[in-house]
């Protein structure tokens, strides 16, 4: 099969298609050889290419946490798939096992969701890690509840566009800060309540102003940096903020401990790296329970970039530049 190969870290360049044995198909297993049709790529491939995987003596490695494709065929113990089947997941990828810039994948089906049948297989790529990361963030470290307000950083990106539209589900009501009117009017018609230019405007002033000086009840963090303890008085006191980058060492915490906030810290592929396999099961619950909102136009996913396997360097190129609303994917076949 066809797939991109990272052979050593560094710049773009070293993402190479090359031919490799095709993934064993699963006997007597609960496993499922999958025909990929399209790979979504996310900020965290293009650190693994950069800097090395977490598993750097196994090389070469394939790259790509979200996966979306038909299933081929299945291992004798597999219950709830057969071949022909739809799907959709977030696994491998981080360097222990095979990732999605590949042709064909064997994944577990306990990690596997049906691909929303609305959607094209490149938006249902798209979907898995932003859907898991923002649903963690909000809904389990951030405990966000209906009728309260939520500043979401970079709400035009790929976790935060999809961030405001499970906020919103939940009943919440939504801040988001962008950096154009293009964006601005992107956010919106996800449902944003309350758009704030963070290069125009002081991002904590508006969100005070926002909530008649007590400040939002939840932040959402996607930005990392200065953003995260700058957010700090931007949150009501006994507030919660959720950061899905890890603080600076430099941090301030002084605002966040006088104002006695919940600190949530949402790494999604901690169930990856930690073998947790009950908490990889719940990742494909909440995408069975996206998947729903998804068919019944509640929920939508933003594909900005696509491009063909071979051009995968170049879409770590765009990424990498900052600035992209919604997603990039790869497309692996014409399904």
């Amino acid at each position: 099969m066809k797939a991109v190969l990272m052979t050593a870290a560094g710049s773009p360049e070293v993402l190479q298609v090359q031919e490799v044995p095709n993934p064993a198909v699963p006997v007597g297993n609960t496993e499922l050889l999958v025909r990929l049709v399209a790979a979504g790529i996310n900020p965290v491939d293009t650190k693994l290419r950069s800097r090395g995987t977490f598993y750097p003596d196994r090389t070469p490695t394939i790259l790509g946490c979200d996966g979306a494709g038909i299933v081929e065929a299945v291992g004798a113990s597999v219950q709830r798939f057969r071949p022909g089947d739809e799907v959709y997941f977030c696994y491998g990828g981080l360097g222990a096992h095979q990732g999605n810039y590949a042709e064909y994948t064997v994944v577990d089906e306990r990690f596997v969701a049906r691909k929303p049948a609305s959607i094209s297989f490149a938006e249902a790529a798209a979907a898995p890690l932003v859907l898991i990361t923002a649903w963690e963030a909000l809904y389990e470290r951030g405990r966000l509840e209906p009728g309260e307000r939520v500043l979401i950083h970079a709400g035009a990106g790929g976790v935060g566009h999809v961030a405001i539209q499970l906020a919103k589900l939940k009943g919440a009501t939504v801040a988001t800060t962008v950096s154009s009117e293009e964006k601005a009017n992107f956010v919106k018609q996800l449902g944003a309540d309350y758009v704030i230019f963070y290069n125009q405007t002081d991002f904590v002033q508006a969100a005070l102003d926002w909530t008649g000086g007590e400040g939002v009840d939840l932040a959402f963090d996607t930005v990392g940096g200065e953003t995260f303890h700058k957010t700090f008085p931007a949150v009501r006191v006994y507030g919660d903020i959720v950061t899905i980058l890890e603080p600076d060492a430099n941090t301030v915490w002084k605002t966040a401990r006088l104002r006695n906030l919940r600190i949530g810290l949402e790494l999604m592929l901690t169930p990856a790296l930690l073998g947790l396999q009950e908490s990889l099961q719940h990742h494909a619950e909440i995408l069975e329970q996206c998947a729903t909102w998804i068919d019944e136009s509640k929920l939508k996913i933003h594909v900005s970039h696509k491009f063909p396997l071979k051009e995968a360097a170049k879409a770590h190129h765009i990424i990498e530049s900052g600035s992209v609303t919604g997603k990039i994917v790869l497309l692996i076949s014409d399904d």
